[in-house]
């Protein structure tokens, strides 16, 4: 027994830093001060609240509109659903899914997100935004 519990101890700990090198990026390395590290749901929730900023957005798709997200490639693992980050480097890619209040035009508003998001990440995080998705996934009729 005892060598089944330090083999899944050590199967726990591996996991952990795989999702901790995968979950976050390096911004600056100080030999004097150490690291500054940003989680990926950091620029998730930065995108999030910058996209609901813009007029004509409803919300940013939640687990309510999970499945239609799913039909267009972005999956829900992280806290901040309707955005999915990808970090590589200093350079990040960013989807996400809005629905539009009924009356906006659809194009319009998909590019001031664009914009926006960008904009935030970009001066929040110091990281270059190479890509943002905006993936239309509802109207909302009752705005």
């Amino acid at each position: 027994m005892a060598g089944n519990t330090t083999g899944s101890k050590k199967v726990k700990n591996n996991s952990a830093k795989k999702k901790t090198e995968r979950s976050s990026i390096v911004l600056k390395t100080s030999e004097n001060i150490g690291q500054v590290m940003i989680a990926d749901d950091v620029v998730a929730n930065i995108a999030s609240l910058a996209a609901l900023e813009v007029e004509g957005v409803g919300e940013v798709a939640g687990s309510a509109t999970g499945e239609l997200m799913g039909k267009v490639g972005i999956k829900n693992s992280s806290q901040y659903r309707g955005v999915k980050v990808d970090i590589g480097g200093s350079t990040v890619r960013i989807s996400i899914a809005i629905v539009v209040k009924y009356g906006y035009p659809v194009p319009a508003t998909g590019q001031q997100v664009q914009s926006k998001v960008s904009s935030a990440v970009e001066t929040m995080t110091g990281l270059t935004v190479s890509d943002v998705n905006v993936h239309v996934v509802g109207v909302d009729v009752n705005a």
